[in-house]
């Protein structure tokens, strides 16, 4: 075996070894990666603390307006268009998006739609809407969206709605709710079994809930035409 042979087994090359040469050579465009991953982050907080703050600020202070409207079903189309003067809820969904205010008024524009029976339009603005941790208000727009599909006969997508609305915010305000309108879907979807499921956990884990006082007509429905 030759002698550069043996040098060769009794020193295995260490893959690291090279690392401070490669830091050398590559320092440059290190540097500029570096550089670049600094200057996204300055742009995020800029883009956070210059642009979205001023805008979620104006946002607020236009919309009051818009939900004063809203409390009233005469005023409900300048709740959705504005009054000339102040923005209705349309505006500000558009202009002001990735705000909580915007948020909030596609939610309100939601309902409206709902109220004036214009379903898709609904369905569009609630699809908008975005999950904010609130245990009412989170479950109520996945109820409208159960409610828009019901009006639009398309069941299947009511049922998941409803479902997922019940079971998101447990309680015994908006639970029994929608676990009593998914059981009147299942009902028009001629499933009488699913119906009385969901009429019985109305029963059995919302006993205090009003459509637990209310609801053994449905059951009993229910269980007639399985």
């Amino acid at each position: 075996m030759s002698k550069q042979h043996k040098d060769n087994l009794q020193e295995p090359q260490n893959p690291l070894a090279n690392s401070g040469k490669f830091m050398q050579e590559n320092a440059k465009s290190l540097a500029v990666i570096g550089g670049a991953i600094l200057a996204l982050i300055l742009l995020y907080f800029g883009y956070q603390k210059f642009y979205l703050a001023p805008r979620a600020e104006k946002a607020a202070n236009e919309m009051f307006k818009a939900e004063q409207y809203a409390a009233s079903d005469s005023l409900s189309d300048k709740a959705i268009k504005g009054d000339g003067s102040y923005p209705g809820f349309e505006a500000i969904a558009d202009e002001y998006s990735n705000t909580k205010s915007a948020n909030i008024a596609n939610a309100y524009l939601g309902g409206l739609y709902l109220k004036k029976g214009e379903f898709q339009k609904a369905v569009e603005a609630l699809g908008n809407y975005s999950n904010t941790g609130s245990p009412v208000i989170d479950p109520l727009v996945l109820g409208m969206l159960g409610d828009a599909y019901s009006e639009l006969k398309d069941y299947s997508k009511a049922v998941t709605y409803y479902k997922k609305a019940a079971d998101k915010s447990k309680n015994s305000f908006t639970s029994p709710l929608f676990l009593k309108k998914l059981g009147l879907v299942y009902e028009e979807l001629k499933d009488y079994k699913s119906a009385a499921e969901a009429y019985g956990k109305i029963k059995s884990e919302y006993p205090d809930s009003y459509e637990a006082s209310v609801v053994d007509s449905y059951i009993a429905r229910a269980e007639a035409n399985q």
